[in-house]
C-alpha cells in the first residue's frame, strides 16, 4: 500500500493553510492563522488553535515528499516561525489561549498548538530563547489546568507536550504533573479499551489518543502503556469499515476522524497495527476520506498524515481476514454484527443509529427518526439519536431499541445573545472560564431534554437480509408537521463533526405524507428491507 497517499492528501491542504495565514512581515498580525480575525475582521479575537498551522508548514518544508513544491522553501520556514511568534504575542499572560470566545483559556487549543510548536522547533533546528520561555509558560499552564469534561485526546496531548518540552530543555521539571496526568488519562480507559470522550466512545478521537500515546511510548517506553496501546489498536481495527471508511455518527462525538500516525509507530513493534492503516489507505485511494478542509480543523489531519508518511513502516503483514460474528461493546453501547457479507455498526445508546455494509459497500447510513413538531408558535426538532440509557434487547436474529425522543440542540447565535455572551466572557469568564465552558457544554453538547414522542426500532435478520421496522408514537399527531430519516444528522456541538463524506450521498427519507392517515393513538410505522 503506497504511503504517498498520506503525503498527497496532506500537501493538497497546504495552499489553503497558507491562504488562512497572514504572511505579511510588516503586518501587526504577521503569522496569525485565523483569517476571520486578521483579514475579514468579523471576530474580535484570534483563535489560538489556528497557530497549530506551524507544524504542517514545518513538515512540508522539512520532508522530501514526492511532488512537494514546498520542500526547503525559505519562505515556508519563515511562515512556520512567524506562526509560533504570533502565538506568543497573542497569548494570555499565563500562556493560555482562546479558541471560540474571549478569555476561554481553551485546553484543546493550547495543547494542539504547543505540540505543533515543539515539533516545529525541533524540525527547524531553532535556537530562540523567547520561544522557549513562551513554551515553558504554556506548558506550566497546561500542567496545572483542569478543564471541564473528560476529553482523553486533550489529556493525551498535554502529557505528550510535557514530555517533549522536558526532553527539549533537558529537565524533569514537569515530571510529577506529567505522571499524574498520565495516570488520570489511563483511568479514563474502559476495560473494553476505549477512552472517554464526553462520557462515551468515539472511534475517531480514539485514534488521536492512540497517536499521542504511541509518540509518548517512543520517547519513554512503559510496559503498561504498551499493553494499553495494543488493546486500543485492536479495538480501533474493528471500526475500519469494509470500504476503508472509518467512524461516523454512531460514535459519541459523531466524527469521521482518523489519525494514522500512531498506528505506524505502534506497528514498529506490534505489526497488526499496520493493517489498520492499510485498510484505511484502501478507502483513501477510493475517495472515502472525509473533507476536513474547514478553517478551524484543517491542520489536525495534515500534520498527522505527514508524520504517518515520515514514519511509514516498509515491511507490512498481509491483511487479515475480516472478522465475523457479533462484537459488542456493552459499556460503549455499540454493537457490530458481521454475517453473510454484511456488516452492521449500530449504537444502542443512540437509539439505534447504524451503518450497514454489504459486499464491502455502504448500503445505508441511518441516524434515526427526526420529527418537526409545533409547540406554540415554534417548530422544534425531536430526534432519536441523542445519547441516553435506552431500553434494548439483543439476540442472534433481532436487535430492539425503545425510548423517548429528545429535542435537538439547535441553538443559534443572535446579536443579543452574542452581546450577553461577550459580557459574560469579559466579566465572569475572565476569572472563571471553566464555569462558562461547562455551562456552554450543557447547552450545546451534554444532556437531553425529552420530547413527547416515543420510538421503537427493531432490526430482524431473516432470509439473509436485515429488516428494519420503526414505530413512532405521538401524544398529538396534528402537532407533528414532518417526519424523516437522514443518513448523517447530528444534534450536538462537536467541532470536527458534520463534515462531508462520500457515504452521505443518500437522499432524505421523507414519510410526512403518511401523517394525515394516522388516527389518534395509532403509531407511524415504517418497514424497510435492506
Amino acid at each position: 500500500m503506497s504511503r504517498n497517499l498520506f503525503a498527497q492528501s496532506a500537501l493538497a491542504e497546504i495552499p489553503k493553510i497558507l491562504t488562512l495565514m497572514d504572511r505579511n512581515p510588516h503586518s501587526p498580525t504577521y503569522g496569525c492563522g485565523d483569517r476571520n480575525f486578521w483579514q475579514y475582521k468579523i471576530i474580535d479575537f484570534p483563535s489560538g488553535m489556528s497557530q497549530e498551522f506551524a507544524l504542517p508548514l514545518a513538515l512540508a518544508y522539512h520532508l522530501d515528499l514526492p511532488d512537494n513544491p514546498f520542500y526547503q522553501q525559505p519562505a515556508l520556514r519563515d511562515w512556520a516561525i512567524a506562526a509560533m511568534h504570533y502565538a506568543a504575542t497573542s497569548a494570555h499572560s499565563d500562556g493560555a489561549c482562546d479558541d471560540y470566545f474571549p478569555f476561554e483559556r481553551a485546553s484543546g487549543a493550547a495543547a494542539f498548538s504547543l505540540y505543533a510548536f515543539l515539533e516545529s522547533y525541533r524540525l527547524l533546528e531553532l535556537q530562540d530563547e523567547g520561544l522557549l520561555r513562551f513554551f515553558d509558560q504554556r506548558a506550566t499552564w497546561l500542567a496545572e489546568h483542569r478543564e471541564s469534561g473528560q476529553l482523553a485526546n486533550h489529556e493525551a496531548l498535554i502529557v505528550l507536550c510535557l514530555q517533549l518540552l522536558g526532553d527539549l530543555q533537558q529537565t524533569t521539571r514537569w515530571q510529577p504533573q506529567q505522571s499524574q496526568r498520565l495516570e488520570r488519562l489511563l483511568s479514563w480507559q474502559s476495560s473494553e479499551g476505549w477512552f472517554q470522550e464526553y462520557g462515551g466512545f468515539d472511534p475517531g478521537y480514539h485514534t488521536l489518543t492512540i497517536s499521542c500515546l504511541a509518540r509518548l511510548q517512543s520517547l519513554q517506553p512503559r510496559d503498561d502503556v504498551r499493553k494499553i496501546l495494543i488493546q486500543a489498536v485492536d479495538l480501533a481495527a474493528q471500526f475500519v469499515h469494509p470500504d476503508g471508511s472509518f467512524g461516523g455518527e454512531y460514535g459519541s462525538r459523531n466524527t469521521y476522524n482518523f489519525f494514522p500516525h500512531g498506528f505506524e509507530l505502534v506497528g514498529q513493534w506490534y505489526p497488526p497495527a499496520l493493517s489498520v492503516n492499510d485498510a484505511f489507505l484502501t478507502g483513501l485511494a477510493q475517495g472515502k476520506q472525509p473533507c476536513y478542509a474547514d478553517d478551524h480543523i484543517v491542520g489536525h489531519h495534515v500534520w498527522n498524515y505527514l508524520l504517518a508518511w515520515q514514519d511509514f513502516v516498509r515491511d507490512r503483514p498481509l491483511p487479515p481476514p475480516r472478522p465475523t460474528g457479533q462484537f459488542w461493546l456493552q459499556q460503549a453501547g455499540i454493537l457490530i454484527d458481521r454475517r453473510a457479507d454484511t456488516e452492521l455498526y449500530i449504537a444502542l445508546n443512540k437509539g439505534g443509529v447504524f451503518k450497514l455494509f454489504h459486499q464491502g459497500e455502504l448500503v445505508l447510513s441511518d441516524t434515526q427518526l427526526s420529527v418537526q413538531m409545533r409547540q406554540g408558535d415554534k417548530v422544534k426538532n425531536a430526534v432519536g439519536h441523542l445519547l441516553a440509557d435506552y431500553e434494548f434487547e439483543v439476540n442472534e436474529t433481532q436487535i430492539m431499541i425503545r425510548g423517548q425522543m429528545g429535542w435537538a440542540k439547535q441553538t443559534q447565535m443572535t446579536p443579543l445573545k452574542l452581546l450577553v455572551l461577550r459580557f459574560v466572557n469579559l466579566t465572569l469568564g475572565r476569572f472563571s472560564p471553566n464555569l462558562v465552558r461547562s455551562l456552554l457544554q450543557k447547552v450545546l453538547i451534554t444532556g437531553k431534554q425529552q420530547a413527547p414522542l416515543q420510538f421503537l426500532r427493531q432490526l430482524t435478520w431473516q432470509e439473509g437480509q436485515w429488516h428494519v421496522t420503526d414505530e413512532l408514537r405521538a401524544e398529538s399527531w396534528p402537532a407533528v408537521e414532518s417526519v424523516g430519516i437522514s443518513g448523517h444528522q447530528t444534534s450536538i456541538y462537536v467541532v470536527v463533526s458534520r463534515v462531508f463524506q462520500a457515504g452521505q450521498l443518500q437522499p432524505w427519507l421523507d414519510v410526512s405524507d403518511r401523517l394525515p392517515t394516522l388516527a389518534p393513538g395509532q403509531p407511524l410505522t415504517i418497514h424497510r428491507t435492506l
